[in-house]
C-alpha cells in the first residue's frame, strides 16, 4: 500500500506532463480563434524565411475552411526565433507603407502595435483575427492581447501576407490555399 501511495504522485506528475505536451500554444491559439472565427478550419499554411533562417510557421484559418477578406478571418504565426514586440511592430509598420499606407496613420498604427505586441521566442504565437466588425483583435498563445478597432488598419496589416500586392507572394498563395 505504502509503494502505491508513493507512485501516485509521480503518475499524477507524468499524466500532467503528458497533457502539456498535447497542449501546445498552437492549440491553445486555436481554440482562443473561435470565440471569433466559428466553424474555422485551416485555409492553408507556409512557412517564412529570410535569407538562411526560419522565421515563422503561418497559418490561415477561416469559415469552412474558405477565405474571403471581407469576413472573419485568423492569421496565426508561431515564431521560430526572439523578436522583440517593438521589432514586429516595425516590421509590420515597414511593409504597411509599402502597400501605400499614409504616415500619419502609420505612426499611430505603430504605437498601438507597440502598446500590444509581446516579445516572442521560438514556439510563441501571435494570432491576428478580423473579426466580424473589420477589427483586428490580436492573441498570444491563445490569450487575448489587444484590439486595433480601425477596420484601415485591419485591410492593410492583413495585406501584409494576404494582399494582392504581398511582398511574399509564395507565402500569400500558400496561405489562400493556391499553392501549386
Amino acid at each position: 500500500k505504502d509503494n502505491m501511495q508513493k507512485n501516485i504522485p509521480l503518475k499524477l506528475l507524468i499524466a500532467t506532463f503528458s497533457l502539456t505536451l498535447l497542449f501546445t500554444p498552437a492549440q491553445a491559439d486555436r481554440s482562443g480563434v473561435s470565440a471569433f472565427v466559428p466553424d474555422n478550419q485551416l485555409v492553408g499554411e507556409g512557412r517564412f524565411k529570410y535569407l538562411l533562417w526560419n522565421i515563422f510557421d503561418a497559418k490561415l484559418y477561416a469559415p469552412q475552411g474558405r477565405w474571403n477578406p471581407q469576413d472573419p478571418y485568423a492569421l496565426s504565426l508561431n515564431y521560430l526565433r526572439n523578436f522583440s514586440g517593438a521589432e514586429i511592430a516595425d516590421r509590420s509598420i515597414d511593409e504597411m507603407e509599402k502597400g501605400g499606407a499614409n504616415s500619419v496613420k502609420l505612426a499611430q498604427w505603430r504605437s498601438k502595435m507597440e502598446a500590444i505586441f509581446p516579445n516572442v521566442s521560438p514556439r510563441t504565437t501571435i494570432t491576428g483575427i478580423r473579426d466580424v466588425k473589420g477589427r483586428t483583435v490580436f492573441l498570444k498563445n491563445g490569450r487575448k492581447i489587444g484590439i486595433i478597432d480601425d477596420s484601415e488598419f485591419t485591410d492593410r496589416f492583413f495585406a501584409i501576407w494576404l494582399g494582392a500586392n504581398s511582398s511574399n507572394q509564395k507565402l500569400r498563395r500558400q496561405l489562400i490555399g493556391m499553392a501549386n
